[in-house]
């Protein structure tokens, strides 16, 4: 119960946060750092699937209701928490994942919470920015502005990792 609680108290800060500090800042009129995403990335390892995705859809609507984005957090975040499972399967380390623990960089390394958090955050900014734009006209732009926001909300998270999720 413990967990739980703490998990909750986690994700409430990280929405307000992101509600209240990151969204009003903006890197060189170029680069929103949504670190709303962690609520996702934080998760236990045995959480149940109908769990999780009604937890990103709630996340999702209150960051939408934010933006006022009309359901693109939403999809993109419930998209994340889908692909969440095969990414945690498919960087399982050799002993498998450990009992009572989460995916925090503490417990697995660097290497293995980049790849992971990369890859979820990767997902996720393609699939948020496709649905704004839900275009490929300009290719160029698109991909350098999610490369730039991927690279932001990577460092941030990482940073998050080693001085608020600490053992």
């Amino acid at each position: 119960m413990k967990i739980f609680q703490t998990t909750f108290a986690r994700i409430v800060a990280i929405i307000l946060l992101q509600i209240i500090l990151f969204n009003n800042i903006s890197l060189f009129n170029f680069s929103i750092p949504f670190m709303y995403i962690l609520c996702i990335l934080i998760l236990p390892f045995d959480i149940n699937k109908i769990a999780l995705l009604c937890i990103a859809f709630v996340v999702g609507f209150l960051i939408d209701v934010s933006f006022t984005s009309y359901g693109v957090h939403i999809g993109a975040t419930l998209f994340a928490a889908f692909i969440r499972p095969f990414v945690l399967q498919l960087f399982v380390p050799r002993g498998g994942y450990l009992i009572k623990t989460k995916p925090y960089l503490h417990y697995y390394g660097f290497v293995w919470y980049f790849k992971y958090a990369a890859l979820i955050i990767g997902f996720h900014h393609f699939f948020l920015y496709f649905l704004y734009t839900f275009s490929f006209e300009n290719f160029w732009y698109f991909f350098g502005y999610m490369i730039v926001n991927i690279s932001v909300t990577l460092l941030l998270v990482i940073f998050s990792q080693y001085f608020v999720f600490r053992k």
